[in-house]
């Protein structure tokens, strides 16, 4: 029998959306995808917000459908206290299973003072399960690349060692974006050869797709592929 979440889920379904859905993340179980547009769920989360409702789902864990871990994320992303917000985190981040739902995470809380969250974002990327990785190279991303960057947080991205292709897939996009970012402090990592290899060509990849990187720069970039 289904919960009246899961019952409120499902009357938003889009069968057309579901598809494409599932092909975007194939490491989530089809038979677990609704099909339900970002916007939509967003929309749901603001009116659960603050509900008995939503106290209720938040607390249980784990969820049936890939979209009740994306509900779940945007209405915890609404909480305003810092510790409340990490402690919700620490709970949800284990259970993801796929880009799409580490990488539509934000917090309000974090946003506000993202300094406080250094501490937990080098524990999480010493974790054993990978979209927690993930998840942490997205914070360094989304908040440590413009007037908060060091170089202490390229070289922890850099530290990180996996074979989970989510996970390196996320580092180059990181440097990618650092490249674009902070290009100067950045290059070294590949005129070094600081990155694994394949986080290395596909750093340059992407890099070269962007429209941020000058041509020049893309020239360059080229030049330090690793055959």
């Amino acid at each position: 029998m289904m919960t009246e979440t899961q019952t409120r889920l499902f009357s938003m379904q889009d069968k057309g959306y579901q598809a494409g859905s599932v092909k975007l993340n194939p490491s989530v179980d089809p038979d677990t995808i609704i099909g339900i547009r970002i916007p939509a769920l967003r929309a749901l989360a603001k009116e659960l917000k603050g509900t008995d409702e939503a106290a209720d789902f938040i607390d249980i864990l784990p969820h049936e459908y890939f979209e009740e871990y994306q509900l779940h994320s945007f209405i915890i992303g609404c909480i305003k206290d810092f510790d409340e917000a990490l402690q919700q985190a620490d709970r949800l981040l284990p259970y993801l299973n796929s880009w799409a739902l580490t990488d539509s995470m934000r917090f309000k809380a974090f946003d506000r003072d993202p300094e406080r969250l250094l501490p937990h974002i080098d524990r999480w990327l010493k974790d054993d399960h990978p979209y927690t990785v993930r998840y942490g190279i997205l914070c360094l991303m989304n908040y440590f690349l413009n007037d908060r960057f060091a170089t202490r947080y390229p070289d922890m991205v850099a530290a990180v060692h996996s074979k989970e292709y989510y996970v390196r897939m996320m580092q180059a996009w990181y440097f990618a974006t650092a490249l674009a970012k902070q290009y100067d402090a950045v290059l070294p990592y590949l005129t070094g050869r600081r990155l694994e290899p394949w986080v290395h060509n596909k750093t340059i990849q992407k890099a070269v797709e962007s429209y941020r990187i000058t041509a020049e720069q893309k020239t360059y970039l080229r030049t330090l592929k690793i055959k």
